[in-house]
């Protein structure tokens, strides 16, 4: 074993959610994030049980920075709804447009998940998207708007279709649409 454990579990992690991102979580074995993370599988071992546990871990950790990341695409001090959701659809397409992108790493490992409700890695996936639509609807109440909570889920359901259809047809102007629809749907909260 590592002398530091803490970042022997973050090298775990980051590798793990690399390759499921990019290879999806059927397909990736301990050994495979092991050798990523270039260390024994006993070493991943050592700080978990297992695959389950690992993509679990790995979803909670990318929880935890990303969910700053997206309060700061949707304007970390807007309290104008218009600008909220302008600003949020905006980046997510500009995310989208990378090289790099495969859709939601949430989303995906649910995917693959579906016939398992109690996976913990759902949980995880559960939990963050939970959150971001919370912290929507907070700051949609902060914005004067009819029925918050409802809106936050409607934006929800435009964040997550879009990213879906956008990965499906290979075309992110799905973002784009659905910030527009959601930039409707605001402005008929308001009124």
């Amino acid at each position: 074993m590592t002398a530091d454990p803490p970042a022997t579990r973050d090298r775990i992690l980051q590798a793990a959610y690399r390759l499921f991102y990019r290879e999806g979580f059927s397909r990736v074995s301990v050994d495979a994030i092991a050798e990523y993370a270039k260390l024994t599988k006993r070493t991943v071992y050592y700080h978990f049980n297992s695959k389950d546990d690992i993509a679990a871990a790995a979803l909670e950790d990318l929880h935890r920075h990303l969910m700053p990341q997206f309060q700061q695409w949707a304007g970390p001090n807007t309290t104008d709804p218009d600008e909220l959701v302008k600003n949020l659809f905006g980046e997510m397409k500009a995310w989208a447009d990378g090289d790099s992108w495969l859709g939601s790493g949430f989303s995906r490992i649910v995917a693959e998940l579906a016939d398992l409700p109690g996976h913990p890695a759902r949980h995880a996936a559960k939990s963050h998207k939970n959150a971001v639509e919370d912290w929507l609807t907070e700051k949609l109440k902060t914005a004067a708007v009819k029925d918050p909570a409802q809106l936050a889920r409607q934006v929800m359901i435009l964040i997550e279709g879009s990213m879906s259809l956008s990965l499906i047809h290979g075309n992110t102007q799905y973002i784009h649409s659905a910030g527009m629809a959601a930039t409707r749907l605001v402005s008929e909260a308001r009124s």
